[in-house]
């Protein structure tokens, strides 16, 4: 590759960075001072603080979003991976337009509920769906109907993953090194203050990718195990992929004790046309959906097997909500599933995302600069460490500095290159385009050169 050094040719330091950031974003500087009147650290979601200020946007299109400034960036983040579908698709708007004017919830179910209940079965592979309309929702739910079908009380899941802040599984999601204990069998260690106490009592925490740890961890619980859940690829620590044997191995273990296997697709339902299954060939017994299937609007579900599903009932076991399958949201699902993202689609956009993977690779090497890249189809991450990325354990050894010294960088040079934070992930959406990625590529080997410079100390969590 041709030398580069970032825009003019020279190479630009930290303060540098840090210094241009502020000068190309007074605007967000302004709102944030406004927002934080009202509003701890100015946002609605703690994801999205970031250090100076967080980034204020105004709108978005197609694969570019605009700040308050009026900077255009190649966006990479698509909203934490729920945009696959890209910013307001006209296919989706000229929909939602129509549906807006013809009423945005009714109380009563509407006729168009049933075709998305049904795309979401077939290309789902699950036999039946219930509709909610967060993550966080969806995950909940999943408990509650596998400790119904059960008869039994304890969840197992991974250090690392985050389901949701209920409070139940609000454990073992960022644990400092001091309070996670033995990695292979890792203290419930929860995860915020405010904690309804005892919420914990039946939450058991195991290593990701461990088999025999994650087996002695379950079977020492066998009597009270209603399931395991987990992200089939944990994307709350950079993206991880599973290693051969793992997932089959939860397969049996659950089918051993008689549990369920629950896997929260919020995030894998968008990243393979059908889902972690389709991915990996394992079926676990119930599947939450969220992010990329509303296309941009707020929708989640659990789908699974009816001998499971349809013991949900009125006065037995409770399953309710205002919002859920609202006339919006599911004609958002409906079109973004039968039109948008459709299998052509999302392989073309998994061939630029592995044009991306493999981009980010040779760069690194090319420049010798210590970092690795994790990535298949269209989503992956770029890690500073000295070792992939296996579990919550390796990711502890992540730069965080290095990372937003990166991050910065590139979004000086017009690039939201991945989602907000090194335990993130980037996204292609079906609205990216060859040359986008090339962009992209572009900006990331004009600094790259600059990294190994990037050296000042950030904590990976914010111990409680």
């Amino acid at each position: 590759m041709k030398e580069r050094r970032g825009p003019g040719g020279a190479a630009r330091g930290l303060e540098d960075e840090v210094a241009l950031f502020k000068k190309r974003t007074r605007g967000s500087a302004r709102a944030y001072e406004r927002a934080r009147r009202w509003t701890v650290y100015g946002v609605h979601s703690n994801y999205r603080v970031l250090d100076p200020y967080p980034l204020y946007a105004r709108r978005a299109k197609g694969a570019r979003i605009w700040d308050v400034d009026g900077n255009a960036y190649l966006d990479f983040s698509m909203a934490f991976g729920a945009l696959v579908a890209g910013h307001s698709h006209p296919t989706l708007v000229a929909a939602m337009r129509e549906r807006v004017a013809n009423g945005t919830i009714f109380g009563f179910e509407g006729e168009e509920t049933e075709k998305v209940c049904g795309l979401l079965c077939k290309r789902f592979r699950v036999d039946r769906v219930k509709l909610s309309n967060t993550g966080m929702d969806a995950t909940m739910y999943a408990m509650r109907f596998a400790r119904a079908a059960t008869g039994r009380k304890g969840i197992l899941k991974f250090e690392g993953c985050y389901h949701g802040s209920h409070d139940a599984l609000m454990a073992g999601i960022k644990p400092t090194r001091e309070k996670a204990g033995d990695p292979r069998r890792p203290n419930v260690v929860p995860a915020s203050t405010g904690l309804t106490p005892g919420a914990q009592e039946f939450t058991y925490v195991a290593p990701f990718n461990d088999l025999a740890a994650t087996e002695a961890i379950a079977e020492a619980r066998a009597d009270e195990m209603a399931a395991i859940i987990l992200e089939p690829i944990p994307m709350n620590m950079g993206f991880v992929l599973p290693r051969p044997g793992f997932l089959e191995g939860l397969r049996a273990l659950c089918d051993r004790l008689g549990a369920l296997l629950i896997f929260d697709e919020v995030k894998t339902c968008g990243k393979f046309y059908g889902g972690a299954e389709e991915a990996f060939g394992v079926r676990p017994d119930l599947k939450v959906f969220g992010k990329a299937i509303g296309g941009g609007y707020p929708i989640s579900g659990v789908g699974g097997r009816k001998e499971v599903l349809d013991g949900v009932e009125p006065g037995v076991l409770s399953h309710a909500g205002t919002f859920n399958a609202n006339p919006l949201v599911v004609t958002a699902a409906h079109v973004t599933l039968e039109k948008i993202l459709t299998a052509k689609a999302m392989k073309g956009a998994a061939r630029l995302g592995d044009a991306l993977g493999k981009g980010y690779t040779d760069i690194l090497a090319d420049r010798r600069v210590p970092g690795l890249v994790q990535y298949r189809g269209i989503s992956g991450a770029l890690v500073f460490a000295p070792r992939p990325i296996t579990d919550w354990r390796s990711f502890l050894d992540v730069d965080v500095g290095r990372w937003w010294g990166y991050y910065t960088a590139m979004l000086n040079r017009g690039v939201v290159p991945m989602a907000l934070g090194p335990d993130e992930q980037w996204t292609l959406s079906v609205q990216h385009a060859k040359t986008d990625v090339e962009t992209h590529l572009e900006a990331f080997d004009g600094m790259a050169a600059e990294i190994p410079a990037f050296r000042v100390e950030m904590p990976i969590v914010e111990a409680i």
